[in-house]
């Protein structure tokens, strides 16, 4: 299918099944964190996934080529961005297996319906008020910072969309992880998977995978570390492998 790339906007291959992805040239593109949450979040056969701020639709496209899932939706409060991710979901043909929707995190349990998904993703802003200067360029500090919604919102309202025993899997920041494990509790969705992301092997984690089961007991573990570089711009072989080279 022929989609018509708009001014400021390009087509990058993902190199994974033929899918290409609909980017802008100024804008927030899709980085590390999420090709890495899309290769730990589990997806199990027939189940229905959905995205809470999807951006360009990166997650849902690499989840439908990984996974064996049945649907996937994405939300996504920019307008024109979510009008670009649509296209990108169109572009590849899967308009039948990925609905791409224009809406806030906040209204998620209205705009869905509660316990309505087996799995949840979220590549959350990372960054509150007391951390970071904003980006001047508007779409970037909403994808950035909690501009629009906060971590308490995203745990909120992805907990309620969930079926019991449905999973959440987050990718975020290190420094803010206690706080991310306690929001979680508090809302019952308990931390059952971790995992810790160090650019190099001798420097500290830069970012943390999480997994969370509604209404799951009281067991977590910490699984080895992913390693991103092995040496200055060589990825390790399990970034390869999560890349699908």
């Amino acid at each position: 299918m022929t989609i018509k790339l708009k001014e400021q906007e390009r087509l990058d291959d993902l190199q994974r099944n033929g899918l290409k992805i609909i980017q802008k040239t100024d804008g927030f593109c899709f980085g590390m964190d999420a090709v890495l949450l899309s290769g730990f979040a589990a997806v199990k056969p027939g189940e229905k996934v959905l995205d809470l701020g999807t951006g360009t639709g990166i997650i849902p496209l690499l989840l439908s080529a990984k996974t064996e899932g049945q649907h996937f939706s994405g939300l996504e409060i920019q307008e024109e961005v979510a009008e670009m991710a649509a296209r990108s979901v169109a572009l590849n043909g899967l308009e039948e297996k990925i609905k791409i929707v224009h809406g806030d995190i906040k209204e998620a349990s209205r705009i869905f319906g509660a316990a309505s998904f087996d799995v949840v993703v979220t590549n959350p802003p990372y960054m509150n008020d007391a951390h970071g200067l904003k980006n001047p360029n508007e779409g970037k500090a909403i994808s950035r910072h909690e501009v629009l919604c906060t971590l308490e919102d995203v745990i909120r309202e992805g907990t309620k969309v969930l079926k019991s025993g449905g999973r959440m899997y987050m990718v975020h920041r290190p420094h803010r992880l206690m706080e991310i494990l306690g929001t979680m509790r508090a809302y019952k969705l308990e931390p059952k998977r971790m995992k810790f992301v160090h650019p190099y092997l001798d420097k500290e984690a830069n970012m943390v995978l999480i997994e969370a089961v509604r209404g799951g007991g009281t067991w977590m573990k910490v699984e080895a570390p992913v390693v991103v570089y092995q040496a200055p711009g060589v990825y390790s072989e399990e970034i390869y492998q999560i890349y699908g080279y």
